[in-house]
């Protein structure tokens, strides 16, 4: 488990945005309410919006992000990582390189790697120092319904690479803790999360700390070392 600490990242919600559900002027807010509720980790995935709104919005949320001491990673382009202050990006298998995210990012950078349900996807990103191996979908989703489906046994199978394993696809806080006995260290959610209002959002957000707090390993032998 040493290797979740690596960079700042922590088992818990990985909070994903998404402009279909949250227009510009709602977007602060919704993540201002994850982070409360207790996400670890947001990603800024913004695909549509002209470039200077998208470098304005995600310099506002490295603000917020940093001032909750959570990073924020943006999806798909390593240049806006750059540009805003970033704590890293999400790169997919048609996306730009993990080698050349990693020169133009540096070391420090947190970079997470879209692996489906393959294996050998997640070998080649763990060989190409990826921080993070993100597998899914587990459950139907309205974000990415075209998406192979995926086995919660690739998650168990995914701990031989000694990364973080994040899981994404249709994950709610209702069919979360399937996913984190699983052997998931992080839950990549969108609609589940920010489908709602600012207080919804924090609620469910919540939920997910608590499903951690209550099954992940790390929480559990933190609990036994007290007792």
């Amino acid at each position: 488990m040493g290797e979740l600490n690596r960079k700042g990242l922590r088992p818990g919600l990985y909070a994903i945005t998404d402009s279909q559900l949250l227009t510009a002027d709602r977007l602060l807010p919704a993540v201002a309410a994850a982070l409360r509720g207790g996400a670890v980790l947001v990603q800024y995935r913004e695909k549509t919006a002209p470039q200077p709104e998208r470098l304005r919005q995600a310099r506002d949320l490295v603000a917020l992000c940093n001032n909750a001491r959570v990073p924020l990673i943006i999806n798909d382009d390593p240049e806006l990582a750059r540009r805003s202050g970033a704590a890293g990006v999400h790169l997919g298998q048609s996306d730009s390189s993990l080698v050349n995210a990693r020169q133009q990012l540096g070391e420090h950078a947190i970079i997470g790697a879209t692996c489906h349900a393959d294996l050998a996807l997640a070998a080649s990103a763990d060989r190409d120092g990826a921080d993070y191996l993100a597998f899914g979908r587990f459950f139907n989703s309205n974000t990415k319904p075209n998406a192979p489906a995926a086995d919660t046994s690739v998650l168990a199978r995914a701990r031989q690479f000694g990364r973080p394993v994040t899981a994404i696809g249709g994950i709610t806080a209702d069919n979360g803790e399937v996913l984190i006995r699983a052997g998931a260290d992080l839950l990549a959610v969108v609609g589940g999360l920010f489908d709602g209002d600012p207080a919804t959002i924090e609620g469910r957000a919540r939920q997910f700390a608590r499903l951690f707090a209550t099954h992940h390993p790390l929480f559990s032998s933190s609990v036994h070392q007290e007792s």
